[in-house]
């Protein structure tokens, strides 16, 4: 029988690109989600994963590279509530998959964060579209 390693926690930009890649390699096959991600990214996968690089990176291991306003890009998508609880169900999946720690917390807890800011300026955009600046 063999051993399963142990998982670590998320501490390098190597981590960081295997919770990027593996996450959207599931989004991007999702019934629910992978139709949307593919229909605006296209063709453009590779700069849209280096983003995400940049922005985990940011955000969890303290590389202080991403630049940009991450709500931006999102604020017309045809998603409600079903869409966010889906990807976070798969991005939860995905750091339990491969890490462990206090970080790996921390990815799961600023997922749910940014997921419920983004529905909630989804919804205020959606109603009142004409006081939305940014």
């Amino acid at each position: 029988m063999t051993a399963t390693p142990a998982k670590t926690d998320i501490t390098t930009p190597e981590h960081i690109r295997l919770l990027v890649d593996s996450f959207y390699g599931k989004v991007r096959v999702d019934p629910l989600l992978g139709g949307i991600f593919n229909g605006v990214i296209q063709d453009r996968w590779p700069q849209h994963l280096a983003k995400m690089y940049t922005f985990w990176g940011t955000v969890l291991i303290g590389e202080q590279s991403y630049q940009g306003a991450p709500f931006r890009p999102h604020k017309e998508l045809p998603v409600d509530q079903l869409h966010f609880d889906r990807w976070l169900l798969l991005f939860h999946a995905t750091v339990k998959e491969h890490f462990d720690g206090p970080v790996a917390q921390l990815a799961l807890t600023n997922a749910e964060r940014m997921a419920a800011m983004f529905m909630e300026r989804i919804a205020f955009f959606r109603e009142h579209p004409q006081r939305y600046v940014q």
